[in-house]
C-alpha cells in the first residue's frame, strides 16, 4: 500500500473520532460556570520541572443552629448539596416577606413532576433561611412564621442561635457585605442578598432576591452546579468512547468503503 493509500487510510479512521472528541470538549466547556469570588491563597509548587500556582478558595466554616421544627442542625448537615442562603426577621415590614415568598417559589421550582404529594426534590438543593433576630425569633416563632409563610420543611430551614455566631458567620464566612452596592450595617443585617454556596461549602455568588432577572439567574446557576465535575474524578472521555458502538459502526463502514474504492481504483490504472 503506497503512502496516498495510508494516509487515507488514516483519514478514515481519525476523522470520526476526531470530531467527537472536538464536540464533546466544546459541549463540556460551553456552559459559563459560576465563578468563585473569595480568594483565600494562592500556592505555588513544582510539578514535572514547571511551576504550578493552585488557587485555594475560602471554604465557609460550619456553624450549629436550630431550625424552626426544633431540630438541633449545623451548616455541614447536608453534605453534596447545594446551598442557597438569605437574611430576615419575622417581624420585617419591608422587604423580609418579598424575600420569603420569593424563595418560596424558588423552592417550588425543584418540586418532582408528577408527584400529587407536592414532594421537594430534596438530594439537589437546601435552603437556609437566618434570622437576624434571634432575640425574638425563637423556634415556635419561626415555625408559625414558616407555616404561614407556606415553607416546605422538607429542604428549607429557617434558623435561630446565638446572635453573636450568627452575625460573625455572615460577615466572615458568607460574606454577605462583599461587592454589595447597598450598605450593610453590621450593628443589624438588613439585606436582599441570596446566596449561593457550592458542594463544597464554596460561595459562587450573591443575588438580589427582589429582582426576577437575577433570580432568574440564580435559579440557572444552580442547575449549572448540579452539572458541575468533580475535577479530582478522571475524565471518563475515553471510557465513554469505548462504548460508543455507532462510532466504531462509522469507521468500520469509511474503511470497507475506502478499501473497495482503492481496489476499483487498482482495476481502471491496470
Amino acid at each position: 500500500m503506497n503512502k496516498k493509500s495510508l494516509l487515507g487510510l488514516a483519514v478514515a479512521l481519525l476523522l470520526p473520532l476526531t470530531c467527537y472528541l472536538i464536540l464533546k470538549y466544546a459541549s463540556d466547556n460551553a456552559a459559563d460556570m459560576p465563578r468563585r469570588y473569595l480568594l483565600d491563597t494562592t500556592i505555588t509548587r513544582v510539578v514535572n520541572g514547571r511551576e504550578v500556582t493552585d488557587s485555594i478558595w475560602h471554604k465557609t466554616g460550619n456553624i450549629h443552629l436550630q431550625n424552626q421544627l426544633g431540630d438541633s442542625v449545623s451548616f455541614y448537615d447536608k453534605p453534596g448539596k447545594i446551598l442557597v442562603v438569605d437574611l430576615f426577621f419575622t417581624s420585617c415590614g419591608s422587604i423580609c416577606p418579598r424575600l420569603t415568598a420569593n424563595m418560596s417559589k424558588l423552592q417550588q421550582s425543584f418540586l418532582r413532576g408528577g408527584d400529587l404529594r407536592k414532594k421537594v426534590d430534596t438530594p439537589i438543593v437546601q435552603f437556609m433561611s437566618f434570622t437576624v433576630d434571634p432575640q425574638r425569633d425563637s423556634v415556635s416563632v419561626l415555625k408559625k412564621y414558616a407555616d404561614r409563610n407556606g415553607v416546605n420543611h422538607d429542604n428549607w430551614w429557617m434558623l435561630t442561635g446565638n446572635r453573636d455566631s450568627i452575625y460573625k458567620f455572615v460577615f466572615e464566612e458568607l460574606r454577605v457585605d462583599k461587592f454589595s452596592e447597598e450598605p450593610i450595617s453590621p450593628d443589624f443585617v438588613h439585606t436582599s442578598r441570596f446566596v449561593l454556596i457550592d458542594k463544597e461549602h464554596v460561595v459562587r455568588g450573591w443575588y438580589n432576591g427582589l429582582d426576577s432577572v437575577s433570580l432568574s439567574k440564580l435559579s440557572r446557576d444552580i442547575g449549572l452546579l448540579m452539572l458541575e465535575k468533580d475535577k479530582k474524578q478522571k475524565s471518563a472521555v475515553f471510557s465513554e468512547i469505548l462504548d460508543l458502538s455507532w462510532l466504531w459502526l462509522i469507521i468500520v463502514v469509511l474503511v470497507i468503503f475506502f478499501m473497495v474504492y482503492m481496489k476499483g481504483r487498482r482495476k481502471i490504472n491496470g
